[in-house]
């Protein structure tokens, strides 16, 4: 119970220094919205005028806790360019992008962890370099590189989508998951070499350990050795990671929305910046840095759970 009271107040902490950073990093950035909004010809006086209605004449501090007490509220404000609410224009953007994000999260779940077994136990010397390969490949490809190329082989050439014909999921669920599933390879592939990477180097440290010798003395089969002893034991030390890689894989699917033309909050978020549409832009930002951070609570929560030794070392400090 201690270590979850210590987790949530962190988390707390954590959610708050992020509304800071968020908040005072779009105020740093040079420009008026008001001049944006209006032109380089307007009056002053239009100007203060709508600067006083969208609340930027008044102090940063007062700005700032206007903003936090409205989130508490459930009120994100409204957009400078759009002229609509935050919470309108993100609703069904931000389930498009969770849902993308969703996917490819699965997909790097699904395939990372069977490589890594796969790369962590193989001894073939030729098939090692192809795991390593794949691995340094899909991690230094760039996510728009990667879609480029999906759409180009799925695409035009294959003819399994076509590239730019976005269907809603009300319209056609089977032709909405048909054509997600690429923008979710191209998301998930990078992360798919990291998480492969990191549990072959796991399962390969775990496999040289005393208690695998002792077991396999013992007369315990390759399969369960691997299933219930090595993986169960290297798994703890890649949990971790799935954490960054929930970072990665929606900080990275804002790109991708792009390259495929998905309406997700991606296409906002670059207008919004661009726009100085500060009460859009904040929302956004805390929305992927706020998901990030309670992901990696749960994350650690996990690994405690596996690993109980963490709590009491957590404990006795």
């Amino acid at each position: 119970m201690r270590y979850l009271v210590r987790k949530s107040a962190i988390l707390l902490l954590t959610l708050f220094l992020v509304s800071l950073a968020v908040f005072f990093a779009f105020h740093v950035i040079p420009g008026d919205s008001a001049m944006l909004i209006l032109g380089t010809e307007a009056s002053e006086e239009s100007l203060a005028a709508l600067r006083h209605e969208m609340g930027t004449d008044r102090g940063l501090f007062a700005q700032y806790t206007g903003w936090l007490g409205g989130i508490f509220r459930g009120d994100f404000g409204v957009s400078l360019k759009y002229s609509r609410s935050v919470a309108d224009l993100l609703g069904s953007r931000i389930l498009l992008t969770s849902l993308l994000g969703l996917m490819a999260f699965l997909l790097v779940f699904l395939a990372g962890i069977p490589l890594g077994l796969l790369a962590g136990r193989v001894r073939h010397p030729l098939a090692r370099a192809a795991v390593g390969a794949f691995s340094v490949l899909g991690i230094s490809l760039p996510g728009f590189f990667l879609s480029l190329l999906l759409i180009w082989v799925f695409g035009l050439v294959l003819k399994c989508f076509t590239p730019g014909n976005y269907v809603s999921l009300s319209e056609d669920a089977g032709a909405f998951f048909r054509f997600m599933l690429f923008p979710a390879v191209a998301v998930a592939l990078p992360q798919i070499a990291v998480l492969a990477k990191y549990l072959a180097a796991s399962v390969r440290e775990e496999s040289a350990a005393p208690y695998v010798k002792a077991a396999r003395s013992r007369g315990c089969s390759p399969f369960r050795l691997l299933t219930c002893h090595i993986f169960k034991n290297a798994v703890v030390s890649v949990v971790p990671l799935l954490g960054m890689i929930a970072g990665s894989i929606f900080s990275g699917s804002i790109i991708v929305e792009q390259v495929f033309g998905i309406s997700g909050v991606g296409r906002l978020l670059i207008s919004a910046v661009s726009y100085r549409d500060f009460p859009l832009a904040q929302t956004i930002v805390l929305y992927i840095a706020a998901l990030v951070v309670i992901v990696n609570f749960f994350v650690d929560l996990v690994v405690q759970w596996l690993d109980p030794r963490i709590r009491l070392d957590a404990s006795s400090q």
